[in-house]
């Protein structure tokens, strides 16, 4: 099968709207374009309710998913296969003074010709192989070899015994909102149109293989994401008396310090190494400039699992918070000894000790102390804050959970660091082959890659761990109670503004793979997509794969 042409002009008409996560209207617009496609398909036409325009749950940006169902005529299989990408993208300041240029595919290789670009890049723009475009490969490409894939089929359904999924979802870039919406329409569809759902397949980007620079990649499972952060109170002082205050920012500082780029945090499964923690916000809460120090400091760290449990990650960052506590309290001695020798004082070692609390105890402690009273009003502050101010980034809005309870609940203030989890939990999924669908699906991908590969001159490797974080996420539990509690139990968001989907994700739970698009640069403005392999290969290694399992 042969879908090159018609994913391209699919992927140019879907990089073509604007549709950068949390900004106007781009989003639905690419969401309606999907459901439109569908809409004018003969098989939709007398199908209309395995369509759908869905707008997302409890969601302060107005957006859609867009969601079609095939059901095959060949035989009467209740089996289904779920396939997903998502239709949002990362922003283009990075495109500076062709900005307006971003999304259009075809003005944009010239332009960025008059650039200061690589030579890599100029090779594969005269090369001719390769597509540029926000979104191009991260991942309106996927989407449309997707939707090429749903118009074939819904054109010969009595190929299929089985049926197909096709979800189209906003917010993968941001917090999921769109994957997370559409768990209720796949648990309604399983009941309305009697589905048993035996895989998901998404077809998000990666990049060549890092051994060779040539060679394809193909995913069993998912990369999962954590973002343990860190509120760091200190002891303000005037900067004329140094070592009469604790300032914060040392302390995340050497949090930072101990924990940026630590192989020795990297999680391990199955052979694969995940990347290593990565700090991805650093401050402090002082507004404008003063000569005191700051009351308070916080950061947060990506961190990648591919077995790891919430409650093993928090276990690990915890540890080196106290670490980092304890080397900043040695730091701070050390100088002030030396300071108080040279200055002729009399040395005593500063009052500092290490406090290091979880969120799960900072909020025990106080229930012990304050009882109902603080029980009620810490439920009440954080539905108002999150009712008060939809829109609140959730990192935020864990910071302010805090300031409030160490401000108003607090007694002992003195210096002390406080963990916890600040964004959605994106959780890893291992597909090990040792269940019989999890066998099959393997074998059916093993199979078609095999075939593939007959027309294909660049070698197409399987790898465990998809690298980068996805909204394949959400589509199966791996973890157990312990790990999901720890979770929720360190989550200041909790209850109010989020809550981790797990009795939804497991009406679903189904192994997971990648099969998705190449190229290079994702998220920058030489972002470009590998024609060949993602219009020609990728769909092929699709369509052989969906024969096998549901026809």
């Amino acid at each position: 099968m042969n879908f090159f042409e018609e994913v391209k002009k699919l992927t140019k008409d879907l990089v073509a709207i604007e549709s950068i996560v949390r900004e106007g209207q781009g989003e639905s617009q690419v969401a309606k374009y999907i459901f439109d496609f569908y809409g004018s398909l003969d098989y939709f036409k007398t199908h209309q309710d395995q369509v759908l325009l869905q707008k997302t749950e409890d969601d302060p940006v107005d957006r859609h998913n867009a969601i079609s169902l095939v059901k095959g005529t060949k035989g009467k299989s209740r089996e289904t296969v779920i396939l997903m990408g998502h239709i949002d993208t990362v922003g283009v300041d990075d495109f500076h003074e062709i900005k307006d240029l971003a999304f259009n595919p075809e003005a944009l290789p010239e332009a960025l010709k008059k650039l200061a670009i690589s030579q890599k890049v100029r090779e594969d723009i005269d090369s001719g192989n390769y597509l540029f475009g926000r979104g191009a490969l991260d991942m309106k490409s996927g989407v449309a070899g997707h939707m090429a894939m749903m118009k074939y089929f819904s054109e010969h359904p009595e190929e299929l015994e089985g049926n197909l999924i096709h979800l189209a979802e906003c917010d993968e870039e941001d917090n999921s909102h769109g994957a997370i919406s559409a768990l209720r329409v796949l648990e309604d569809w399983k009941d309305k149109f009697d589905l048993d759902y035996i895989a998901a397949i998404n077809a998000d980007y990666s990049i060549p293989n890092d051994q060779d620079g040539e060679s394809r990649n193909i995913y069993l499972g998912t990369i999962g994401k954590l973002l343990p952060s860190f509120y760091v109170y200190g002891k303000e002082t005037h900067v004329g008396e140094p070592f009469g205050g604790l300032d914060p920012n040392q302390i995340m500082a050497q949090l930072t310090r101990q924990i940026n780029l630590n192989v020795a945090l990297c999680d391990e499964d199955q052979g694969e190494l995940a990347p290593p923690p990565m700090g991805l916000k650093q401050a402090d809460s002082k507004i404008g400039y003063t000569v005191q120090t700051a009351l308070a400091a916080y950061g947060y760290f990506n961190y990648f699992t591919h077995a790891m449990s919430p409650k093993e990650v928090m276990d690990r960052v915890e540890k080196v918070a106290v670490q980092a506590f304890d080397q900043v309290i040695e730091d701070i001695n050390q100088n002030y000894k030396t300071y108080c020798q040279l200055k002729g004082l009399v040395y005593r070692p500063r009052p500092w000790k290490t406090r290091v609390y979880t969120f799960k105890d900072f909020y025990r402690q106080l229930e012990e102390k304050w009882g109902p009273d603080f029980t009620r009003a810490y439920a009440s502050y954080t539905q108002a804050l999150h009712e008060g101010a939809r829109d609140l980034d959730l990192r935020l809005f864990s910071n302010q959970v805090i300031q409030w309870m160490w401000e108003n609940w607090v007694e002992d203030k003195s210096p002390a660091i406080i963990i916890y989890f600040g964004s959605v939990y994106s959780a890893p999924i291992q597909i090990r082959g040792e269940e019989a669908g999890e066998k099959r699906l393997l074998e059916a991908l093993d199979q078609a890659i095999i075939e593939a590969q007959k027309t294909y001159d660049k070698k197409i490797y399987t790898k465990y761990f998809y690298p980068f974080i996805s909204d394949s996420s959400f589509m199966k539990v791996s973890d157990d109670e312990e790990g999901l509690r720890a979770l929720e139990d360190n989550m200041p968001a909790w209850g109010s503004k989020y809550i981790h989907p797990s009795q939804a994700i497991k009406k679903i739970n189904v192994p997971v793979i990648n099969i998705g698009t190449v190229g290079y640069d994702g998220h920058k403005i030489t972002e470009r997509v590998d024609m060949d392999y993602t219009f020609r290969v990728v769909p092929d290694i699709l369509y052989r794969t969906l024969k096998a399992l549901v026809g």
